[in-house]
């Protein structure tokens, strides 16, 4: 009986250590998701700091964003070649992030399937011709293999090519290229095309590019008291 009470005994103590390291382990990631949400790089570091916004944000407050330390937006303007694919807040965006005091940038996501002229159509029509204007920004993060019709990488890269020399055209400065890791993985652009690069990665340095990026989506899903929804955060090298 000894020995059974002396296993019992053992068992309870090793099920309440079991159950404690899960609860550590429960409240480790519970933390570890909330630092995350909130986690922004220091400024010490990257003083000048920033937003992507786009329709799927909806309202924002420009200038609570500019009170909490935003420094610049890049707004979600276009994509591909309809006028449906135009961003309905753009305008909007746009000019309440400017009567804010914010810099400002359009970002057109490319589709490779599509002819460059129709998506630089599209894009010179949505965006006006302003100097002031940061570089508009590519996202290249739709893969050529998810096409309906088959297109080789060296139509990619030339059709790519052909809308960066008409948008450049029309903003009179070179384009920012956001290169997602998987199209980057794909085509090796950031090597091939000497332009600027965005790059993303939650919490941790991107990598992926080969050379130095200029900007960096630190957090792809900020929480904070402006947005709970979340916000892609963005920083510039310094």
């Amino acid at each position: 009986m000894a020995r059974s009470g002396g296993a019992g005994v053992r068992a309870r103590i090793l099920w309440q250590i079991v159950a404690a390291l899960l609860l550590l382990a429960m409240l480790a990631g519970a933390w570890g998701w909330w630092h995350l949400r909130h986690w922004t790089p220091e400024r010490e570091i990257y003083p000048v700091q920033g937003v992507e916004i786009g329709a799927a944000d909806g309202e924002v407050n420009w200038n609570s964003l500019k009170a909490v330390g935003v420094d610049f937006a890049y707004i979600d303007a276009s994509a591909s070649v309809s006028a449906f694919a135009r961003d309905p807040r753009f305008v909007g965006n746009f000019v309440a992030a400017k009567a804010a005091g914010l810099q400002v940038g359009a970002v057109h996501r490319y589709d490779p399937c599509q002819p460059a002229e129709m998506q630089s159509a599209n894009f010179v029509t949505t965006v006006p011709r302003d100097s002031a204007l940061l570089p508009p920004a590519i996202d290249l993060d739709i893969l050529a293999d998810h096409c309906p019709a088959n297109v080789s990488d060296a139509k990619v890269e030339s059709e790519l090519m052909t809308f960066i020399n008409q948008i450049e055209t029309h903003a009179g400065k070179p384009v920012i290229l956001k290169v997602s890791k998987a199209f980057e993985a794909r085509y090796r652009i950031a090597a091939k095309l000497d332009r600027n690069l965005w790059l993303v990665r939650d919490r941790f340095l991107p990598d992926y590019g080969g050379r130095p990026w200029s900007l960096w989506t630190a957090n792809g899903s900020l929480s904070n008291e402006i947005a709970q929804e979340g916000l892609r955060w963005v920083v510039v090298q310094p």
